[in-house]
């Protein structure tokens, strides 16, 4: 019997799949913080400008993406969630103050964490998570409230559905966020014009009043999450990452109180 030589002999490990997009994360994070800005400046301070909050629309998708590309890297998923669900709840307040909210509208990170409890349970697949987490997640988006509700769990299941490739990432988004913006009335006026959409030819009017309604402005942040540029992440501390989004809402708050006082 001859034997290997034990230096030839390896175990061959797992391959990670990591998506296809865009990956650099820190980045992403920025980008999507100040389209956020922009519509929380559009919703508070703007309220007669909706292209703020057209605009705004981007951040969300980003955001769902850095999510998916974090479960796809994370060694411990609990570990994830768990940070995820204690800023959440240590941002509430802040997030009520800033935006006029209160307890019963849990903020955004709610959403995230409901998202990815979602994808833990498709990762899984013990004793049928891959069907009960998902569902769940989104029976509980809806009991609670959260910011985009179950559509926005539901866009988190569909990311990491078609995380592998970027051309299926794309078809999906199309679909899902003319979906989602069909419950909303076709945009009026842009940047101070009017838009009449009965003064395009039939074959137009159509497809342009599909996409011209407020979320589905989301899909002008698919160059962001599919072009992979830059190469190079940007080099960030973790808790710096955590950290922009209650960083963002101090500074509402301070803008409020200088241009409103303490109400």
């Amino acid at each position: 019997m001859i034997r290997a030589p034990l230096s030839t002999v390896t175990e061959e490990k797992p391959l990670r799949r990591l998506p296809a997009g865009n990956t650099a994360t820190n980045w992403l994070k920025i980008i999507a913080l100040v389209f956020m800005m922009c519509d929380h400046c559009g919703k508070i301070f703007f309220s007669r400008v909706p292209e703020m909050r057209m605009i705004g629309r981007i951040a969300f998708p980003i955001y769902i993406w850095c999510a998916v590309v974090g479960a796809c890297y994370t060694r411990n998923m609990a570990k994830y969630l768990l940070r995820v669900l204690l800023l959440g709840i240590a941002v509430q307040p802040l997030y009520m103050r800033a935006l006029n909210h209160t307890w019963q509208e849990p903020n955004i990170f709610a959403t995230i964490f409901l998202g990815l409890t979602a994808i833990w349970g498709i990762q899984e697949k013990k004793y049928l998570s891959q069907i009960t987490a998902p569902l769940a997640a989104l029976c509980l988006a809806t009991v609670l409230h959260v910011d985009y509700g179950w559509q926005g769990v539901l866009a988190f299941i569909l990311f990491w559905a078609a995380r592998d490739s970027r051309s299926g990432l794309a078809a999906v988004m199309v679909a899902y966020f003319l979906f989602w913006g069909a419950s909303y009335r076709v945009t009026s006026s842009l940047f101070g014009m009017t838009v009449n959409l009965n003064a395009v030819p039939a074959f137009l009017s159509g497809p342009l009043s599909a996409f011209m309604r407020l979320e589905t402005y989301a899909l002008f942040s698919l160059p962001f999450i599919l072009i992979r540029y830059p190469k190079k992440n940007l080099r960030m501390k973790a808790w710096l990452g955590y950290g922009l989004y209650p960083a963002h809402l101090v500074l509402l708050i301070v803008l409020k109180v200088l241009m409103f006082g303490w109400m």
